[in-house]
């Protein structure tokens, strides 16, 4: 019997969304080669996968050259918080450079088409608000903060020209904020610092005076998002953004995380790191169209499965009772 299943390589696959996006891909039928060296990802996020024949972990840096046999690419991995990006910033660009040529030859030399996860942080300090996928961008291309950003941009323009060049289809989807189980406790980001302060009733902490605004979606609609981009035809290349055009304060967000929670925690402000974008919201009417897509997951209801799983992970260590 022959299967109809895909064969799909997810690099960053042990991560926080690739570990949710092997789940469906695996749930759909198809044979997932999970690819991930472990350096933000854990073998935690996927030891539920482990013992189904249908998947395979190997331990891989994209940095290096793979050769495998597969229908399709989906490129996840590079460190996405700052205090991990920023750890090894030379690294971190390496990750998004020297792994998108990495994975682009693969995807040419097997005819597969390939997905790049991209970032709304190629939007840098917007001057156009919401951002559209048209509009290039207000990035710093030597600030702590580059390594990601102009990594990133690098990685869009590979794989438009090995479009061009090659005639590879590829998707591009920008990703916005995105969280919900499997977020690292030390993750750096805004909504882990929020909830694991809050769930254990130390100060909240805001850089900056908390105005600056942020769109949430909820782990569950951007795989959707994804799934959908790379189910498309070779005319729809992307870039498309994905994200909940939902925007709110980060002081906004605070205060319902302390009120979900039941929190006994303070808000404390400390200064507003190098570069930090001002606004950051996704016009996704290319969405729409193009996919169908939209998020239907409300903060609420996201943030409360999200607080469940790190009040889980937290009763575990002992540090909530």
């Amino acid at each position: 019997m022959i299967r109809k299943g895909k064969n799909i390589l997810v690099t960053g696959g042990a991560g926080f969304l690739g570990s949710h996006l092997c789940e469906k891909l695996l749930r759909a039928g198809h044979d997932v080669l999970c690819a991930d060296n472990l350096y933000t990802g854990s073998k935690e996020n996927i030891r539920g996968l482990l013992n189904s024949a249908q998947f395979e972990f190997l331990r891989h840096d994209i940095t290096f050259p793979l050769y495998v046999e597969v229908d399709e690419v989906f490129n996840l991995a590079c460190p996405a918080s700052p205090i991990h990006y920023q750890y090894d910033p030379v690294q971190t660009t390496k990750a998004s450079v020297h792994g998108s040529i990495n994975m682009l030859g693969l995807a040419k030399r097997v005819n597969a088409k390939i997905l790049q996860a991209s970032t709304s942080e190629v939007y840098g300090d917007p001057e156009v608000h919401p951002q559209e996928e048209s509009y290039w961008g207000r990035v710093n291309p030597i600030g702590p903060r580059s390594c990601y950003d102009e990594g990133k941009r690098c990685a869009e323009t590979l794989f438009f020209d090995y479009r061009r060049q090659h005639n590879l289809s590829i998707k591009v989807a920008r990703i916005f904020n995105t969280y919900g189980p499997r977020m690292r406790l030390n993750d750096g980001r805004v909504v882990s610092n929020f909830i694991v302060q809050a769930l254990t009733n130390q100060p909240i902490t805001i850089y900056g005076n908390g105005t600056q605004t942020r769109s949430f979606c909820y782990v569950d609609d951007l795989i959707d998002g994804l799934l959908r981009l790379m189910d498309t035809g070779d005319d729809i290349t992307g870039p498309v953004n994905l994200g909940n055009p939902a925007e709110l304060s980060i002081i906004e967000l605070a205060e319902l995380v302390i009120e979900l929670v039941g929190s006994r925690s303070s808000i404390e402000f400390k200064l507003l790191p190098i570069d930090d974008p001002r606004q950051r919201q996704p016009n996704i009417d290319l969405a729409r169209r193009t996919l169908g897509w939209s998020p239907s997951v409300q903060l609420h209801d996201g943030l409360a499965k999200t607080i469940a799983y790190f009040d889980g992970l937290l009763r575990s260590e002992g540090r909530v009772q």
